[in-house]
């Protein structure tokens, strides 16, 4: 299938990282979550390249970008491909296993980072407690366990909902995007390979060395987990605050995306206004 005009590629030391770069200006760098692609972002490429300079990767494994044959960190192949583009530093926008990437990166490559804009998540260590979250992990784990891909898929796509609503409460044309978004990296792996993945150590501890501002907006309607771990980062940085946009749960920027895309283009400006 031929791919977008605008997709690029650079080679890493383990294969292919894909990503898309439209526009000119102050670099937005969009991070999708687990088991998406730069797809989620449809809503925001276009509307923020009028003013930015957008950068939208398909993390290792998912998307047009390589899977792992060695460990490797999402925020090493950020930062690669960061600097391979000259770049930085960049307003990290991130949800959920984006966000998680955002924080990392501003732990481990600061000088990369002007500022993060994440939801759906805190560090990359993640805390569920919730009874509605641990539902979906186990119905994944069952899925996984007995093949059942379309099982796995639809218990991933769930969380679109979150815990206030079914699927059919969401747009349709949001939970399909999903799926097939998910189905695509879902089909790049099998149920039996190595996970290369290295966590990131110690986020929580050391999350209150970042000192960039940071937003956390989650969706109103995610599980209390999710907002929960926000409001975490937003106390713990040094220069933080949490807000939340009702009528949306683990994708705001699908679910509501003028609106997401109001608080993320207020967010750079005040950032900027104030030299941070």
């Amino acid at each position: 299938m031929t791919e977008p005009l605008e997709m690029c590629s650079l080679e890493s030391g383990d294969g292919r990282l894909a990503y898309r770069d439209l526009g000119a200006g102050r670099p937005l760098v969009l991070l999708h979550a687990g088991f998406l692609d730069h797809g989620m972002w449809d809503d925001q490429l276009s509307a923020l390249a009028h003013n930015y300079r957008v950068i939208a990767p398909d993390a290792r494994g998912h998307g047009a970008s390589s899977n792992a044959t060695g460990p490797f960190r999402h925020t090493d192949d950020l930062a690669a491909l960061l600097r391979h583009l000259d770049v930085g530093p960049a307003v990290l926008v991130g949800v959920s296993m984006g966000a998680a990437t955002a924080v990392d990166t501003a732990l481990e490559h600061p000088e990369l980072v002007h500022a993060l804009f994440v939801s759906g998540a805190g560090t990359s260590e993640p805390e569920f407690h919730d009874p509605w979250a641990k539902g979906i992990q186990a119905e994944q784990a069952r899925a996984l366990a007995a093949g059942d891909i379309e099982g796995w898929i639809d218990a991933a796509t769930l969380v679109a909902a979150g815990p206030h609503r079914t699927l059919d409460d969401v747009d349709q044309n949001v939970v399909r995007r999903l799926r097939e978004m998910t189905a695509r990296t879902v089909a790049k792996h099998t149920a039996t390979e190595r996970d290369w993945q290295v966590p990131v150590a110690d986020t929580w501890a050391r999350a209150a060395q970042i000192t960039v501002p940071v937003l956390a907006l989650s969706g109103a309607l995610d599980t209390d987990d999710c907002i929960g771990m926000g409001e975490r980062l937003a106390r713990t940085v040094t220069n933080g605050r949490a807000e939340t946009l009702d009528c949306a749960a683990h994708f705001p920027n699908m679910e509501r995306p003028d609106a997401f895309n109001k608080a993320l283009g207020d967010f750079v400006l005040a950032v900027t206004a104030h030299g941070s």
